[in-house]
């Protein structure tokens, strides 16, 4: 079963510290990745707010420079991709697919030359915002009144779209989510966030969301973050499995993928501890009457086709 999870937040875990990719801590490690060879994972560089003023750049780059050393200390099981034929040629050598992504436009720090180079560093997805406001545009934590894409965020859209990268809308607000869907010329992904009908969470998408993101051939990573799962009881593995259901009811089959959050949540639905168990979400879906082919585009065949869409 091929696994492409949009969203995992491993490498802010691990920057700064004296813990190591192969360490059994965390959600994710090295020996968890092992079991979903061939598959293929985005790994995130997330922004954390203390470094917001000055040091987002630098911080940045520490997390970029952890992830090519896991390039080089791990090339026995991991392996870059750029584009998404990168993806299939690796999976022919039982190595895990990985590429990089940014949590954040507050790493630009207002130059789209960073933009460029950070291209030229492997990175093919940008989350324009977290929860706050940045150069970029407003993230959800400051609701409709916040705005949406400032004229420095539109020409970020337009340069991604040339350069071949995803932007990624999750933690956007609604009028940041519906400025990224009219300017941007590629198909989009909201990386880690849920169905709002399900879960009432400004986090999560409405179905007019969901409708238009996936008329656009886009791909939404289902959160495995328990508050965007459920409101006041503990989330489990048959939640996220609802998500998906409902995504595939509203947006269609083709436009559900996984976005696991882990290592950026502090708490995980019953069933999904951690990376290893996301197989078991397969099983799930089959005996909820999926058929085989939909799984996999579940799993990762959707993510892969929107990798090969936009970044190939």
């Amino acid at each position: 079963m091929f696994i492409f999870d949009a969203h995992i937040d491993t490498l802010s875990r691990l920057s700064g510290t004296n813990q190591r990719l192969d360490d059994n801590q965390g959600h994710v490690d090295l020996a968890k990745l092992r079991r979903s060879s061939q598959g293929a994972q985005f790994f995130a560089a997330f922004v954390s707010p203390e470094f917001y003023h000055g040091k987002a750049l630098h911080s940045t780059m520490e997390m970029l420079d952890l992830f090519w050393k896991w390039m080089e200390d791990f090339s026995g099981d991991l392996a870059f991709a750029g584009i998404g034929k990168d993806i299939l040629e690796i999976r022919k050598s039982d190595r895990m697919s990985c590429l990089l992504a940014i949590e954040g436009g507050e790493a630009l720090e207002g130059k789209l030359a960073n933009l460029r180079l950070f291209y030229r560093l492997g990175v093919r997805l940008l989350t324009l915002t977290w929860n706050h406001r940045n150069d970029l545009a407003s993230g959800q934590s400051e609701g409709p009144g916040g705005g949406g894409l400032s004229l420095f965020g539109q020409e970020v859209v337009a340069e991604m779209n040339k350069l071949g990268m995803l932007v990624d809308v999750s933690h956007l607000n609604e009028q940041g989510f519906w400025d990224v869907l009219r300017l941007s010329e590629s198909p989009v992904l909201a990386s880690h966030s849920n169905a709002r009908a399900l879960c009432d969470h400004p986090r999560n998408l409405t179905d007019e969301q969901i409708t238009a993101l996936a008329d656009k051939g886009g791909v939404i990573g289902v959160n495995f973050c328990t508050s965007f799962l459920a409101k006041e009881r503990q989330a489990t593995i048959d939640d996220v499995a609802e998500q998906i259901e409902y995504l595939a009811k509203v947006g269609g089959v083709d436009c559900v993928g996984i976005g696991s959050d882990f290592d950026g949540i502090d708490r995980t639905p019953l069933g999904l501890e951690h990376y290893g168990k996301t197989l078991e979400l397969a099983d799930i879906l089959s005996k909820r009457g999926y058929n085989p082919r939909d799984v996999e585009k579940i799993m990762g065949g959707n993510l892969l086709r929107l990798c090969q869409t936009v970044l190939d």
